[in-house]
């Protein structure tokens, strides 16, 4: 079975959304590796903070004071953007799950950067006596160094969170770049044969190379040109009023056709116009040929590729539909009828055209012949129950009998 161009496209619109997707992951991962550094870049920016809140000048306690106020403040603000910037780490909220363990090693950074600030008060502002001032010296260099190993905690928390982040989207990333190479090539594939299609459909003379037509569409187009063809080369296989088949067109397209329907199955359908005659002509010569013009528009907008249709006499048009299964085959022919049933005409008597039908499926070992006489015979018996409607051969005797 041919390939169909829209299929192809939907897929395609898919795999774009897929590439979209798997972009916009990149781009957040790319993101918190921003939030990772800066995540160290604070914790450094911290150390060097109580590193020189250890070095303040106790000799001038009034600046001592200023520059003690100011970068308390500063190591404050600097644990606020750690709190900030979890907010955002999206894979370790909710992947690693770590939220509990890094807000307590934050909450334990945060009380011990409390007591060290009480410990250099102490030691730069608030001990005036020198025997105490050594021992406040100790208590304010053992704050320091708990500090120190805090963030050097922290900071190896930070590398092994990155690291199994990395383990987890390690395969993502593999996995990615494996199906959007091989989908790549898969449509890289199925354009070059979309427009080698195009180029074949492009090029005036089709006999000159063989070529196998990849996609229903440009089937039909094929198909459809090679209609046009016949109907400008052969005007005695066409339709004089309704441009489409006359009987020698239906049976020279149903040969080049058969080998076209793979394992579908053939129906045959002979449409006749109700109250439509030869021998008695309601309507003028005009408004006839326009009728029979629309019906036969009408019919030709359900054309497939595989599809026959043709006006094989004054009233009747005889449609062969290749169709998955034989439902869908009666489903649509009786489309057609609906259809048909629903044109509005300009006729003196305000009158609806409808059509009645004989509906067969034609057999693999039953000639066409044959199959359009037995349509034919299904029609008559169809006629004598009742009109605007189609009647399938298999259902014909009950409804007689009923």
């Amino acid at each position: 079975m041919k390939n169909s161009i829209k299929f192809i496209f939907q897929n395609l619109n898919t795999y774009m959304f897929f590439v979209m997707f798997v972009s916009f992951i990149f781009m957040v991962i790319s993101l918190e590796k921003e939030l990772y550094f800066s995540k160290l870049e604070n914790l450094e920016n911290q150390k060097k903070i109580v590193s020189s809140l250890t070095k303040l000048n106790k000799k001038d306690l009034e600046l001592a004071l200023i520059q003690f106020n100011g970068k308390t403040a500063q190591i404050n603000s600097e644990i606020t953007k750690l709190h900030n910037i979890y907010k955002y780490s999206i894979t370790e909220k909710y992947l690693i799950n770590n939220q509990t363990e890094y807000m307590n090693d934050l909450e334990i950074l945060s009380r011990l950067i409390n007591i060290f600030n009480t410990n250099a008060k102490t030691y730069y502002v608030d001990t005036k006596d020198r025997t105490k001032e050594k021992a406040d010296k100790l208590k304010l260099q053992k704050s320091f160094y708990t500090i120190m190993h805090q963030i050097d905690l922290i900071k190896e928390r930070s590398i092994v969170y990155s690291q199994e982040t990395y383990n987890i989207f390690k395969y993502l990333f593999i996995v990615s770049f494996v199906l959007i190479f091989l989908a790549t090539l898969w449509y890289r594939n199925r354009m070059n044969r979309i427009y080698k299609d195009i180029t074949h459909l492009m090029t005036i003379d089709h006999q000159t190379k063989a070529y196998t037509i990849y996609t229903r569409e440009a089937d039909a187009i094929s198909l459809r040109m090679k209609k046009r063809n016949i109907g400008s080369n052969n005007p005695e296989m066409v339709d004089k009023v309704t441009e489409i088949n006359n009987y020698k067109g239906l049976m020279s397209s149903y040969a080049q056709k058969k080998g076209m329907k793979d394992s579908f199955f053939t129906s045959v359908t002979i449409l006749e116009i109700d109250n439509f005659s030869k021998s008695k002509r309601t309507y003028p010569q005009d408004l006839t040929q326009a009728i029979l013009k629309k019906i036969a528009f009408t019919i030709t907008l359900y054309e497939r590729p595989t599809d026959i249709i043709a006006r094989t006499d004054y009233n009747q048009f005889t449609i062969i539909l290749s169709r998955e299964t034989k439902e869908q085959a009666f489903k649509d022919a009786d489309t057609i009828r609906q259809s048909i049933s629903e044109l509005r005409f300009n006729t003196p008597d305000k009158a609806n055209i409808t059509t009645t039908g004989g509906f067969i499926i034609k057999p693999n070992n039953t000639s066409l012949e044959e199959a359009i006489r037995q349509a034919k015979d299904v029609l008559e018996n169809t006629v004598k129950i009742g009109r605007n409607r189609i009647v399938q051969a298999k259902d014909l005797n009950s409804t007689l009998i009923r």
